[in-house]
């Protein structure tokens, strides 16, 4: 079987890299899809980023069909996070029809979130600064 490597840069990174620097110091991934995983083994995980604080990439967030595990989600966030909680929602990163979205934990579920949407919840250190979401990283924001 021959292989061949092409580099590139994650969806993670891509969708960071549009929204500003929200992913400084730790910061994790998570498939919100249940296909593979058991939905009670990503509920357990969701929960524990979100009272961690850390920064969560989720990645397979909504689809037509699957909704629940997405507002399951929102309502874990916001048991641990305030709603004032920045959150930055990329789809299609890096194509040519990207959209960049800017919105809270309070009005996450209203935003425009698929199938080709990463969403990126910030932690308690992030910021909205001159349009960009910024994860602070030890100087002040």
């Amino acid at each position: 079987v021959d292989i061949e490597i092409v580099p590139g840069m994650t969806a993670a990174s891509a969708a960071a890299a549009a929204l500003g620097a929200p992913l400084m110091l730790d910061f994790v991934v998570i498939s919100l899809s249940d296909l593979l995983v058991p939905w009670e083994t990503i509920r357990k995980r969701v929960e524990a980023v979100a009272a961690a604080d850390m920064v969560t990439v989720l990645y397979n967030p909504r689809s037509r069909k699957r909704v629940k595990p997405f507002e399951e989600t929102v309502k874990l966030f916001l048991t641990h996070r305030p709603g004032s909680t920045p959150v930055g929602v990329v789809t299609a990163a890096g194509c040519e029809d990207e959209t960049v979205e800017l919105t809270d934990l309070d009005n996450l579920l209203d935003a425009e979130v698929g199938m080709r949407s990463v969403v990126i919840v910030a932690n308690s250190s992030a910021r909205i600064v001159g349009g960009k979401l910024v994860t602070a990283r030890g100087y002040q924001l």
